[in-house]
C-alpha cells in the first residue's frame, strides 16, 4: 500500500509469511525500513536536489580557476587544446558522476558522501580509508580557499597602499577573520548555509554575465591591453598551442583540473537531502553539464577576443598597412606588439591573470566573483568534512575518534567535527603555503573518484542480485575507464603526490583490514567473493584425483566448537591452509527445541570459529541419535571436490558409564565412516576433551556473583558450553553397567555464546577448581602453544596408504610444532631389525618425510604381562555375557537385546588381538611416554563379528595412560606417492 509520498513513492509488499515472517511474531522488513527512515528525518531540514546539489556543486566547480587562470590556460594551449583540456576533465567527472548515481540509486543512501558510497560498496577497508583522507581533504581544502580569498584581498590593499602589515602577515588575519565568519555560518544550520550559497551563487552568476557581457562592449580604451571584442583573426591565432616556460599539455591539465573536483560537494551531504537517490543523480549531472558549457564558452571567448601578448602602451597604436614585418593579428587591427616578442610583457592571455576583470563590463563585478567562488568553496568543504567525518566515526571503524559521532540539534549537526575543520583549516591558514599540499589535496579527491568508479565496476563483475540500480545509465566497463583515467590524472597532476596518496591509502586499508571492524553493510567485496568460491568449487569439481594432491579434509564431530578447544586446536594445527575442517555437531532432544537451537547456531559458532581464527565451518544436523547425525553429515556435507574425507573423533572417556546404546551409535557410525570411504582419526587426550562442565559454573558464578573472588582463579571469561556427547533421554539402568547416564551435555546445550578460547589467567570472573578440573583445563590449552623441541612419535602398524605418515609430516610443517622430530616406530623381527629399519629408512626418503630416528619393534608379539591382562579383563567383566552360566535360550535372547556384549566364543577368537593391544600399551609407555604426540594405527575390528564393548575396550586399553594419541586409519587410498 501506498505510505507516503516524498519525493518518490515507497510500496510496502506483502511478505509470502503473515506479518513478512513465518512465526509472525514481527513486523516486515520493509515496514521497518520504511519507517526508521521517516523517523530519521522527522523534524529536519532537507533540501531538494537544485538547492542541496545543484547550487554547491556549481559553486565548487566554478572556483577562481574560471577568473584568473582559464585566460592563461587559453593563451598556452590554445583554443583547440583548451577545450581538449576542458573536456578530458568532464569525462573523468561524468563518468565519476555516472558511477556516483547508480550507487545512490542502489538503495537508501545515508549521510557520509563518499565515504557511505564507497564502504558500502566496496567495504570498510576501502571506505575507511578514504573517508578519513576524504574528510581531511575537505578541511585542508578550507585553508585553500579562504588563502585564495585573502590573497586577493590582499592585492586589493596593495593596490590602494592599505597594508596592515607585511603581505604574509595580511594573509593570515584576512583568511583568520574569514575562517570564523564561515564557522559561525554553519555552526548557525544547514538553513543559513544554504541561504549563504545561494547568495554566493547570484552574485557569481551576476560575474560571468558581467564578462560575457563586456567581451560585447566596444574595446576602444582596452586595446593597447591585447582586447580587441570578437575577431576571426585572433580566434585563428589562438586556436594553436603556444606553450612558454616549460609548460606542456599536461602540466597545463595538471593546472586546470581541481578546478572540476567538486563534483561530490551534494553528494558529500546526503544526509541532508529529501531524496538523495534522486537529487544527487539529476544535481550533479546537470551541474557538470551547466560549468562545462560556460568553462568551454569562456575559452572561447577570451581566445576570440585577446591576443597573447600586448604592451598596455596607447603608443604602440598604428594604422593598419603602415607597418611591414608585422603579420600578428594585433599587426592586422592597428597595434604593434612586437616589443613582447623580446621583452616581458604585462598584458594579454600569456601575461595577466585578471583579463576577465579587463574585458568585463564592470571590473569590481569580477573581483566580488572571485571573492563568491573561493567563499563558496571555503563554506562547501567546511560543511562537508564534518559530515564526512561524523559518518565515518558513526561506525566506529577508527574506535579512538567515536566521540566526533555525537551530532546536535534537529539537524545532528557535528559541531565537534566543525570546530575540529575550523582548527586544521586555521593551521593551514598560518601557514599560509599551500604549493605542497594542494597537489596532496587534488590526489585525495582523484582516489575517490577513482574507487567510486572501481565500485560500480567491481558491483557489477560480483553480479549480486542486490545491485540493481534504478539509474540505468552506467556501464561496468566504462566506469572502469573512469576509474583507470582517475589514477592516471593523479600521476599527470603530480607524480610523488600520487604515490604518497596511494601509500595513505594502502597504510589505512592494512590497518583497517588489521582491525577488522564488526560491520556487515553487504559489499560487493562480500559478493564477488562468494562469485569467486562458486567458480573455483564448479571448475574444481571437474578436476580428478591424484595422489599428489590429496589434503586431509576432516570431518571432525565436536559439537558446539568452544567446549572442546583442544581437540579443535590440534585438528587445525594439521589442516590450516593445507585442508578442509568441517565442524559437525549432532543435536538431539525434542525436534522443535533442537531446530530453533540450530538456527541460532549456525552463524553463532561460526563467528567463533573465525573471531578464534579458526579455518574451519560449523555445520548442525538434527537427528534422533549420533549415528544418524553423522550418516546424514558424511552423506550431505561438502560441495564437489570441497568434501571430507576424514572423520575425526575424540576419543568416548565415559564410555564405561554412558548408555551402552551411545557406546553402539559411537562404534557403528565409526564403521559407516569406512562404508562410505572415509579415513578414521580417533584422538584421546589423558585429561578428556570436554570442558562444557566448567562453562557451566563459571556462567552460573558470574550470575550470582560469588563472594568469594580471592578463591583459587582460573578466567573463564567468554566461554561457551556445548557438547556434541551423544546423550540419551532413556538410558538402561537394569541392562547396562552404567551407575548413572550424564544427562548434562543436554542441560548445557542452549547455554553457548561466541567467545574465544579458554585462556588461564588470574583475573575476571573466577570458580574454584577440583585438580581434576585444573588439570583438565590446562590440557584444554596445551596445543594452543608452541610444542618445543619435543618428539612426535608414529606407531606404523599397518599400511593404510600412508595417512598415519601424512599427518605427523604436515604438523611439523606449522610452526607451533616445527620444531618437534618424528620419531618411527614399526614391527618387526628380531633376526631382520637391522634390514628392516633400512627399509624402512629408504621408504621415508622416497616419500621425502623428514624423521630423526626409526625403531624396530622386535618383541611386539609377546604376550603382555599377567597384571595388564587381568585388568584388561576386570575392566570387560561386566560387558561380558557368560552365556556358559546361563540357559541357552536367555543366553541368546540377551544377547539379541544387547548385541555389545561379549561372548566367551568372540573373546576366545580374539584373545591373540587383545594381548596385541595390551602389549602394544605397554610398548608405548616404555618408548613413548614423553612424546608431545602419538600417532598410531587404529586397530579395525570386523564389523557385526566384534562387540562394541570389547572393541572401546582395546582402544581404551591401547591409548590408556599416554600422551595426546591420535589413532589413524585410512580409507586405503594412497596419499603419499614416491613421484614428482
Amino acid at each position: 500500500m501506498l505510505l507516503k509520498e516524498w519525493n518518490y513513492f515507497f510500496f510496502v509488499y506483502q511478505e509470502p509469511f503473515e506479518d513478512g515472517y513465518v512465526n509472525g511474531e514481527d513486523g516486515s522488513p520493509t515496514e521497518e525500513a520504511v519507517s526508521k527512515h521517516v523517523a530519521d528525518g522527522k523534524g529536519a531540514v532537507k533540501f531538494g536536489w537544485v538547492k542541496g546539489v545543484l547550487v554547491r556543486c556549481m559553486l565548487n566547480i566554478w572556483g577562481v580557476m574560471l577568473f584568473i587562470r582559464l585566460s592563461w590556460i587559453v593563451g598556452q594551449a590554445g583554443i583547440g587544446l583548451a577545450i581538449l583540456v576542458i573536456s578530458m576533465a568532464t569525462v573523468v567527472t561524468t563518468i565519476t558522476g555516472l558511477s556516483t548515481s547508480a550507487i545512490t540509486t542502489n538503495g537508501f543512501v545515508r549521510g557520509g558522501g563518499a565515504y557511505y558510497l564507497i564502504s558500502r560498496s566496496l567495504g570498510p577497508e576501502f571506505g575507511g580509508a578514504i573517508g578519513l583522507i576524504f574528510a581531511f581533504a575537505n578541511a585542508v581544502a578550507v585553508a585553500m580557499y579562504v588563502v585564495g580569498f585573502a590573497e586577493t584581498l590582499r592585492d586589493l590593499l596593495v593596490e590602494n597602499d592599505s597594508i596592515m602589515v607585511d603581505e604574509m602577515s595580511d594573509i593570515r588575519i584576512i583568511g583568520t577573520i574569514t575562517i570564523v565568519l564561515l564557522l559561525a555560518i554553519s555552526v548557525a544550520g544547514m538553513e543559513w548555509e544554504s541561504k549563504a550559497q545561494l547568495l554566493l551563487l547570484g552574485i557569481l552568476l551576476i560575474a560571468i554575465i558581467n564578462f560575457l557581457v563586456g567581451t560585447f562592449i566596444p574595446a576602444n580604451d582596452k586595446r593597447a591591453k591585447g582586447f580587441f571584442n570578437y575577431h576571426a583573426d585572433i580566434l585563428l591565432e589562438n586556436f594553436g598551442p603556444a606553450f612558454r616556460d616549460n609548460e606542456d599539455f599536461f602540466s597545463v591539465f595538471s593546472i586546470f583540473f581541481p578546478a572540476a573536483t567538486g563534483i561530490l560537494a551534494g553528494a558529500n551531504i546526503s544526509g541532508d537531502l529529501a531524496d538523495p537517490q534522486s537529487a544527487i543523480p539529476k544535481g550533479t549531472l546537470l551541474a557538470i553539464l551547466i560549468t562545462t558549457i560556460v568553462y568551454a564558452g569562456a575559452a572561447v571567448a577570451t581566445g576570440a577576443c585577446i591576443v597573447r601578448d600586448a604592451t598596455g602602451n596607447i603608443s604602440d597604436a598604428f594604422i593598419p598597412g603602415t607597418v611591414t614585418n608585422c603579420t600578428t593579428a594585433a599587426c592586422r587591427l592597428g597595434f604593434n606588439f612586437s616589443y613582447c616578442d623580446t621583452n616581458r610583457c604585462d598584458y594579454g592571455l600569456m601575461n595577466n591573470f585578471q583579463v576577465m576583470s579587463t574585458v568585463s563590463g564592470f571590473a569590481p563585478l569580477i573581483t566580488a566573483g572571485i571573492f563568491s567562488a573561493t567563499l563558496s568553496s571555503a563554506l562547501a568543504s567546511l560543511v562537508s568534512a564534518p559530515k564526512i567525518f561524523q559518518a565515518l566515526c558513526k561506525d566506529n571503524i577508527y574506535p579512538g575518534l567515536r566521540g566526533f559521532a555525537i551530532g546536535y540539534g534537529k539537524n545532528n549537526e557535528p559541531l565537534r567535527g566543525y570546530l575540529l575543520t575550523f582548527f586544521i583549516g586555521l593551521g593551514f591558514i598560518l601557514i599560509a603555503e599551500l604549493n605542497v599540499i594542494a597537489p596532496i589535496i587534488s590526489n585525495f579527491f582523484l582516489a575517490s573518484y577513482a574507487l567510486i568508479n572501481f565500485s560500480v565496476f567491481h558491483a557489477s563483475l560480483a553480479r549480486s542480485p542486490g545491485w540493481r540500480p534504478a539509474f540505468k545509465y552506467y556501464n561496468m566497463w566504462v566506469s572502469l575507464v573512469g576509474a583507470i583515467l582517475c589514477c592516471g590524472v593523479m600521476f599527470i597532476i603530480n607524480w610523488w603526490a600520487a604515490l604518497l596518496t596511494n601509500a595513505i591509502i594502502l597504510a589505512l586499508y592494512i590497518y583497517v583490514t588489521y582491525k577488522k571492524p564488526d560491520v556487515n553493510w553487504g559489499s560487493s567485496t562480500q559478493a564477488l567473493t562468494y562469485l569467486n568460491a562458486l567458480q573455483h568449487a564448479i571448475r574444481l569439481s571437474g578436476v580428478e584425483d591424484h595422489v599428489k594432491n590429496f589434503r586431509p579434509q576432516c570431518l571432525l564431530m565436536i559439537g558446539a566448537p568452544p567446549s572442546r578447544p583442544a581437540l579443535l586446536q590440534l585438528v587445525h594445527a594439521f589442516t590450516k591452509n593445507v585442508g578442509l575442517v568441517v565442524c559437525g555437531h549432532v543435536r538431539m532432544g525434542p525436534r522443535r527445541q533442537a531446530l530453533k537451537e540450530i538456527a541460532a547456531d549456525q552463524a553463532k559458532y561460526q563467528r567463533w570459529l573465525i573471531k578464534n581464527k579458526m579455518k574451519a565451518f560449523y555445520t548442525p544436523v538434527y537427528a534422533e541419535d549420533l549415528r544418524e547425525g553423522t550418516q546424514f553429515l558424511i552423506q550431505a556435507v561438502g560441495l564437489g571436490r570441497l568434501r571430507p574425507n576424514m572423520l575425526v573423533y575424540g576419543f568416548k572417556k565415559d564410555w564405561r558409564q554412558a548408555d551402552m546404546r551411545d557406546v553402539e551409535n559411537y562404534i557403528n557410525a565409526i564403521h559407516d565412516a569406512f562404508d562410505f570411504q572415509y579415513g578414521v582419526v580417533l584422538i584421546r587426550l589423558k585429561e578428556g576433551f570436554d570442558i562444557s562442565h566448567l562453562q557451566t559454573q563459571e556462567e552460573s558464578a558470574s550470575q550470582e556473583k560469588s563472594a568469594h573472588p580471592k578463591d583459587i582463579v582460573v578466567n573463564l571469561e567468554h566461554s561457551d558450553a556445548d557438547s556434541s556427547k551423544p546423550s540419551s533421554k532413556s538410558a538402561s539402568e537394569t541392562n547396562s553397567p552404567a551407575v548413572c547416564q550424564d544427562q548434562k551435555d543436554e542441560e548445557d546445550d542452549a547455554k553457548a555464546s561466541t567467545q574465544p578460547l579458554l585462556k588461564k589467567e588470574v583475573k575476571g570472573p573466577s570458580v574454584p577448581l577440583n585438580t581434576a578440573d585444573q588439570k583438565l583445563l590446562e590440557a584444554s590449552t596445551q596445543f594452543q602453544k608452541k610444542q618445543g623441541k619435543g618428539t612426535i612419535d608414529v606407531w606404523w602398524l599397518f599400511d593404510d596408504g600412508g595417512l598415519t605418515l601424512l599427518i605427523p609430516y604436515l604438523l611439523t610443517t606449522k610452526n607451533k610444532w616445527q620444531d618437534c622430530k618424528i620419531r618411527v616406530f614399526i614391527g618387526g623381527k628380531i633376526n631382520r631389525i637391522d634390514h628392516d629399519r633400512r627399509t624402512m629408512a629408504t621408504l621415508l626418503s622416497k616419500f621425502r618425510i623428514d624423521f630423526s630416528d626409526i625403531t624396530v619393534l622386535g618383541d611386539l608379539n609377546t604376550k603382555p604381562s599377567k597384571a595388564n591382562i587381568a585388568a584388561f579383563e576386570e575392566m570387560i567383566e561386566p560387558y561380558r555375557l557368560h552365556e556358559d552360566d546361563k540357559e541357552q535360550d536367555a543366553a541368546e535372547k540377551l544377547k539379541e537385546e544387547e548385541a555389545w556384549r561379549i561372548t566367551d566364543n568372540e573373546l576366545e577368537i580374539y584373545r591373540i588381538k587383545t594381548y596385541r593391544q595390551i602389549r602394544l600399551n605397554e610398548l608405548l609407555r616404555e618408548h613413548s611416554g614423553t612424546a608431545n604426540l602419538i600417532v598410531m594405527s587404529l586397530p579395525v575390528a570386523r564389523k557385526g563379528a566384534v562387540s562394541s564393548a570389547l572393541y572401546m575396550a582395546w582402544i581404551e586399553t591401547l591409548s590408556k595412560d599416554l600422551p595426546p594419541t591420535l589413532l589413524v586409519r585410512g580409507n586405503h587410498q594412497s596419499v603419499l606417492t614416491f613421484y614428482s
